[in-house]
């Protein structure tokens, strides 16, 4: 797209649900914005968990109560007069956390109405109609305001675990995805629709492209693969637990036929070349520490009253988190 600002969009996404997602998205975000860097949060699925986990509850109800008015603040607010007719995207200001440099769009339920209405956006695509680019578009336009009014250096998109099309518009507009995994056979088994889905819609998305109606701008595209992070396994002796260890071993055998090569087919920078070079990190069970987090609605190592060495570690973890995703997104 055209002035496309310099932010790296990245979605944490795994169709697969319990997986630590949101979890992972607020702390690598608070890490990245502790070590300078300017963040904004996009709550892009419709239970608004990572709302949830950053505001207090009274002004998430205010702003859910709110989100249909003109002074409405949160994603649906922007985008309701794109699905209910055809205005043009609304402004809306992103919420501080308790993070600086840290901000949210919030989410709202109501998302699942545009999840609906980018099913017809997709299919005006297909017919080669302005109005089915520029629906599909509607969350790219979004990223694109709140990324320049707040000069960011990264903007995440926090998606639902589906792959449906709220999560192909926001996959298409991505310049990276992140995949957390946990140790176990369902994440091992989602890896091949996750393969197939993603290639399918760039395929899909690439041939629009050859149409394009004047006066439409096509979404970039090409998500890059960053890498991966088993989460939630629990340690013995400084190390994985067996049975964990055997399912973080299927999951990386599984990676290249099932995503890394496929999406090296269709272009080779799209993925690291192999299972090893696509792993990030591994985050531990922190087992109350995360209750603790959501409940003070703070990253894991700032909470109170927390168990020191647990939150030293989880401090680390995540920095060195950070550090690699800056290094792989230069």
């Amino acid at each position: 797209m055209a002035d496309r600002h310099r932010a790296k969009r990245i979605a944490v996404f795994n169709h697969k649900g319990g997986v630590g997602k949101t979890t992972l998205t607020v702390n690598l975000a608070a890490s990245l914005a502790e070590n300078g860097k300017r963040v904004v949060l996009l709550d892009s699925d419709p239970q608004c968990n990572l709302t949830s986990y950053l505001l207090e509850d009274e002004m998430v109800d205010e702003l859910l109560d709110n989100s249909d008015e003109d002074n409405g603040e949160t994603i649906w607010s922007a985008v309701k007069p794109v699905v209910e007719g055809d205005g043009v995207l609304r402004p809306v200001k992103a919420a501080k956390t308790s993070t600086e440099n840290c901000w949210v769009v919030p989410g709202d339920l109501r998302l699942s109405e545009l999840e609906e209405e980018l099913g017809i956006f997709w299919a005006g695509c297909v017919q080669g109609k302005i109005k089915g680019f520029k629906g599909t578009a509607v969350l790219s336009g979004l990223a694109q305001r709140v990324a320049a009014s707040h000069n960011a250096d990264f903007v995440f998109y926090d998606t639902g675990p589906n792959i449906g099309p709220l999560n192909r518009a926001i996959l298409l507009d991505c310049d990276y995805f992140l995949v957390p995994a946990a140790c176990d056979a369902f994440s091992v088994r989602a890896l091949r629709t996750l393969g197939k889905t993603l290639t399918t819609w760039i395929r899909h998305w690439d041939t629009f492209g050859r149409a394009l109606p004047e006066g439409a701008s096509l979404l970039p595209g090409r998500p890059h693969f960053l890498g991966f992070a088993m989460q939630g396994y629990r340690v013995y002796g400084g190390g994985m637990v067996r049975m964990a260890s055997k399912y973080q071993a299927r999951f990386e055998k599984r990676l290249l036929p099932d995503l890394i090569s496929p999406l090296r087919k269709i272009q080779e920078e799209l993925s690291p070349i192999s299972a090893s070079a696509s792993r990030l990190i591994d985050v531990r069970d922190f087992s109350t520490l995360v209750q603790q987090s959501q409940e003070q609605r703070v990253p894991l190592w700032r909470v109170f009253g927390g168990p020191t060495y647990q939150m030293d570690e989880a401090r680390n973890t995540f920095y060195a988190l950070a550090r690699e995703v800056i290094k792989r997104t230069a």
